[in-house]
């Protein structure tokens, strides 16, 4: 079978530096942080007391609050990226076969907070006071079924759960979907919502997180020599994947094309890298290898860049893999800088920031870069945006179980 050209028309997010792209995209390229002390819950006692989140998040008006109480906060985040999507797409439902319009999100965990909430209902209260949502808000696949009632898309519809590469292998498999011909349209991406006390708690305990309570606007340091850990985030990013001539006889902007992608498993450890990031290598060398290019037509990578010290050197390792001598002259940077990892919605909101940074040629920083680590010796574009014309980018995520993924996007070519 022939594979179809697949391009990027819409694009949706929710995160600590806006509520939708533009204001994201302004954010970003200025250096801001997201980070900030938590206070939607008390945190004595938390050795980490910092996150990129949402203080002011109103669902309001994509979701009326009757349903918004039906509705667990990481699908509210889904929801809201989908509409800003689709209304960006110019994508009308009515005008399409449904059975050709699907939905492939992807999310860490799903459902943290309904969990917690009702669990505490259960051992206060009793069994006979627990919500009926509790089983529909919590499922981690609550929100691509929401998406697909509210827009009446009819096509294939799954949910991906690879921990932290989880919305970067939805997005892989609906451009496999749409590139062989299961569907001319596939909303993807991914949204998270653990900034809760035993999701902060449990990061805690592995260790993962920077204890910079102090400095919550610099705790987050990709690849910088005094990184201690990630700074847990939230929120969600969707994506338009689309069939090239779809998109065309709709006459909409087309923001890039995907071109690649990669997937591998370290089968190492449960949460560590590998330390020499040969699965992460395979994964970035998969896309090229489906992508059809040399290393050498890489200009720009968005690095998975997590802040904590076994990612960051591992990934650096990982590039110089799979690039070679390229990969001192490749641009790379790390949106988690300023907003933190979204866990299974990062790959989501990273692709869009890759996308814009190839429809608009300019690459955020990676902040909060002031002294570097030898073992990281790479362009990390330090804390000032880039203006560059980027023909080709790659994004990458890996996850908690080993899970790799790379996805290469680029200009539309002729």
């Amino acid at each position: 079978m022939a594979k179809r050209r697949v391009v990027i028309t819409g694009l949706g997010c929710v995160t600590s530096l806006g509520r939708d792209k533009e204001t994201f995209w302004t954010n970003a390229c200025a250096g801001r942080s997201g980070v900030s002390t938590v206070t939607r819950f008390d945190t004595a006692g938390f050795d980490a007391r910092i996150a990129s989140w949402i203080p002011d998040f109103n669902p309001a008006p994509e979701i009326e609050p009757r349903e918004a109480r039906r509705v667990d906060r990481y699908a509210q985040f889904a929801l809201v990226a989908a509409e800003e999507a689709v209304r960006d797409s110019g994508l009308d439902p009515n005008r399409e076969d449904r059975d050709r319009l699907g939905v492939i999100v992807g999310s860490g965990i799903g459902g943290l907070q309904e969990i917690e909430d009702q669990k505490e209902i259960l051992m206060n209260r009793g069994p006979d006071r627990v919500s009926p949502f509790l089983i529909p808000k919590m499922m981690a696949n609550s929100a691509g079924g929401l998406i697909a009632i509210r827009f009446g898309f009819w096509g294939p519809n799954s949910t991906v759960l690879t921990a932290c590469a989880s919305s970067s292998h939805a997005i892989g498999d609906a451009y496999f979907n749409v590139a062989y011909d299961f569907a001319d349209v596939v909303l993807t991406g991914g949204s998270e919502a653990t900034v809760t006390p035993l999701g902060l708690a449990g990061f805690i305990a592995c260790k993962a997180l920077s204890r910079r309570n102090g400095e919550p606007a610099k705790a987050s340091r990709p690849f910088d020599r005094d990184r201690d850990g990630f700074v847990m985030g939230e929120g969600g990013g969707i994506l338009i994947l689309e069939e090239l001539e779809h998109a065309k006889a709709r006459g909409v902007r087309i923001y890039a094309e995907v071109l690649g992608f990669g997937a591998t498993c370290d089968a190492y450890h449960i949460t560590a890298p590998e330390p020499q990031g040969r699965g992460a290598a395979a994964s970035m060398t998969r896309a090229l290898r489906d992508a059809g290019l040399a290393p050498s037509d890489i200009t720009y990578i968005n690095a998975h860049g997590t802040s904590t010290p076994l990612n960051d050197t591992m990934e650096t390792k990982a590039i110089k893999h799979a690039l070679g001598g390229h990969a001192y002259k490749v641009a790379i940077n790390s949106t988690k800088s300023m907003i933190g990892h979204l866990l299974g919605a990062s790959g989501g909101v990273e692709l869009i920031q890759t996308a814009l940074s190839v429809a608009r040629s300019v690459i955020p920083p990676t902040i909060n870069y002031e002294n570097p680590d030898p073992e990281c010796d790479l362009d990390y574009c330090p804390n000032v945006a880039r203006e560059l014309d980027v023909q080709t980018a790659m994004c990458n995520s890996f996850g908690f179980g080993g899970h790799n993924a790379s996805i290469i996007i680029g200009k539309l070519r002729k």
